[in-house]
């Protein structure tokens, strides 16, 4: 039986940011004052998005598995406390960065900011991947589908729609063309119109022309699209 894995979606979106920003860290020439910006506006991007997501965790999936496996999210609420460690080494190196006058200094704390972003990486990629099977097995074991899809609708309900919009640009950048018809369908058959459409916007502007295309065919069949 296939069950609702509750982190699915929302993990796949901050893989690829982590994988997007990484990369982009790698190719930036930091002596370009454009460049260091746009890449410097993600990595904070990432480190928002990533606090609000183990927030959201503490606040509605954790105390789900504490009625069951009290010692289990104990665990899980420390590791998001080793995350924002992490994730406030890279602000101070951030801050460094801005504080630099030199370029030559630049560069340096730009090495810096690479080789911590790459500890956050790894360490945010475990922890996914052990949410993925260790939360998920207790959260099968305990819950129904429906019960972990109401949970994900109180999540959706408390996100603010700017940091929503942003959480879903990266969603949709990570999932396969297949995936975002069918995460459409549901938001047309489950929210109101303007959700929908700005959905459908958000997605136009997001994916390559080519993968659109394959979308709105994939819409279409579904009469979803006029």
């Amino acid at each position: 039986m296939n069950r609702y894995n509750i982190f699915y979606q929302i993990h796949k979106g901050l893989r690829e940011m982590l994988y997007n920003t990484a990369s982009l860290l790698q190719q930036t020439d930091f002596t370009d004052k454009d460049e260091a910006t746009t890449v410097l506006n993600q990595v904070e991007e990432t480190l928002f998005l990533f606090d609000k997501h183990a927030h959201t965790e503490d606040h509605f999936i954790l105390p789900a598995i504490t009625r069951h496996e009290p010692s289990t999210a104990a665990l899980f609420e420390e590791e998001h406390i080793q995350d924002h460690n992490l994730g406030n080494r890279m602000r101070s190196l951030l801050l460094i960065f801005h504080s630099c006058e030199i370029e030559q200094e630049q560069v340096i704390a730009a090495g810096a900011i690479r080789i911590a972003f790459i500890d956050f990486m790894i360490f945010n990629l475990q922890h996914m991947a052990k949410e993925e099977t260790t939360l998920n097995e207790l959260l099968w074991k305990h819950y129904t589908d429906d019960a972990l899809k109401n949970i994900t609708q109180q999540i959706i309900a408390q996100i603010p729609p700017d940091t929503m919009n942003q959480y879903s640009t990266w969603m949709i950048k990570a999932q396969n063309n297949t995936e975002i018809t069918n995460w459409l369908k549901e938001i047309k058959n489950n929210a109101p119109d303007f959700i929908f459409n700005h959905m459908i916007d958000l997605a136009e502007k997001v994916l390559p022309a080519k993968r659109w295309m394959q979308v709105q065919e994939n819409m279409t069949e579904g009469a979803l699209l006029a």
